[in-house]
């Protein structure tokens, strides 16, 4: 499958959605007009150091900033300082950034500005822990979190409530300053406050909020979080605070616009693109079986749309690890879609996430085809197994299928393909 047409047909749509949403092509357009004061760059996120780059690249004047992006992320940058840090989990880069953001936008003026480059990651990539927590705390948080199988806006209101920086604290920090926030989103529905957590954004969420997503997922919170939340102290930035007047937060990409520029390729090679959405969400294995009955639908009937289409979807599911293999949510999506079709001759597709990593490793994603569950049986796997332990990333790397881009230094959340030719 791996270098069969349909699979070069659908990387091929992966690579123009990666490609419409790399910060030098997305970027320049929004740079403000220099202010009367000092340009001041701060910055988390996979996409941090390629935006800050393309900031330097494009703006006039003088500058100087800091940011903060994933291990291998970085960019050459001369006069923004750039930081790489853990991702999904902090570490001491990631605490060590969150001081540095805050110490370069110290004793600002009305007449400075603060340009704040935003993309996803960024919730573990700047991590300054609230009021009574240690690093520990956090990291314990977060590795609960990705395993309660909560969705990313859950997970990140509880972010924002035991955080010193995020839920509109940095954009506290820059007054009396200007901030202007360029944001690539990865998140469904394009919230801002969800954005990295929304260090920028005011919360219209509670503490009180928080702690019934606590109950909800029975997530289980170090004391000191729980003693945040429960004081009140952990409340977060309100919208209409008026250190906030005259701030500014734009989308330079989406995921929708990732999905169009695919729409685009497919129909230039001549294939339907039938869009289902851009913020789907839901456990990856039961969005599989679901996108299976649409596939099917296709195959019998030609509805939604006749042969050849490609079906396009974005979103980000989310995985309850059951099992102790090695997943995504990306690659569980695709094995249970395959399992669901059973084989479907004329059904393929790809599933990747547009940052490069699916999951912890160092793969974006997988395809697959009509042949990928008789190949697999063949090499003497079982792909119900292989799924009940999450541990999609060693099928499809022992029938060679993997996504592999390196870092694409974006994130405009998860790609799902599926052509029907």
């Amino acid at each position: 499958m791996a270098h069969s047409d349909e699979g070069l047909f659908l990387r091929g749509l992966f690579a123009q959605a990666i490609a419409s949403a790399q910060p030098d092509l997305c970027l320049p357009p929004h740079l403000p007009e220099p202010p009367r004061g000092r340009l001041i760059v701060i910055g988390a996120g996979k996409g941090a150091a390629s935006m800050a780059k393309s900031v330097e690249d494009h703006w006039p004047g003088p500058l100087s900033g800091v940011v903060v992006t994933r291990y291998g992320y970085g960019a050459p940058c001369k006069r923004i300082e750039i930081i790489e840090a853990a991702h999904p989990t902090p570490d001491a880069n990631s605490l060590r950034a969150a001081h540095r953001l805050l110490e370069a936008v110290r004793d600002l003026t009305p007449d400075d500005l603060v340009l704040c480059l935003l993309s996803g990651g960024g919730s573990s990539l700047l991590c300054l822990p609230g009021e009574g927590l240690t690093l520990e705390d956090k990291q314990a948080l977060n590795k609960a979190l990705l395993a309660s199988g909560a969705p990313i806006s859950d997970m990140n209101v509880l972010r924002r409530h035991l955080s010193g920086i995020k839920g509109g604290r940095l954009a506290v920090a820059c007054h009396p300053a200007r901030v202007l926030t360029l944001v690539i989103s990865d998140v469904p529905g394009d919230t801002l406050e969800d954005i990295a957590s929304g260090p920028t954004a005011p919360d219209p969420t509670t503490c009180a909020d928080a702690l019934a997503i606590v109950a909800r997922y029975a997530i289980n919170l170090p004391p000191a979080a729980r003693a945040l939340l429960e004081s009140g102290r952990g409340e977060t930035v309100k919208p209409g605070d008026p250190r906030l007047a005259g701030h500014e937060i734009r989308l330079v990409a989406t995921p929708r616009m990732a999905l169009l520029a695919a729409a685009d390729a497919a129909r230039k090679a001549g294939v339907t693109p039938v869009l289902l959405g851009d913020a789907i969400e839901g456990e990856a294995r039961e969005v599989g079986k679901v996108m299976a009955g649409l596939a099917r639908n296709v195959a019998d009937h030609g509805e939604p749309a006749p042969r050849p289409c490609v079906l396009l979807s974005g979103g980000e599911c989310t995985v309850t690890i059951r099992g102790d293999g090695h997943g995504g949510r990306n690659v569980e999506f695709l094995l249970a879609l395959a399992i669901a079709l059973n084989g479907k001759e004329g059904v393929f597709a790809l599933a990747g996430d547009t940052d490069g990593v699916d999951g912890a490793q160092e793969v974006a994603g997988a395809v697959i085809g009509p042949n990928t569950l008789a190949r697999a049986h063949g090499l003497g796997m079982r792909p119900h197994d292989a799924l009940a332990r999450n541990d999609a990333h060693h099928f499809f790397a022992a029938l060679g299928d993997q996504v592999i881009t390196g870092p694409t230094r974006t994130n405009v959340n998860d790609f799902r393909a599926i052509y029907l030719p």
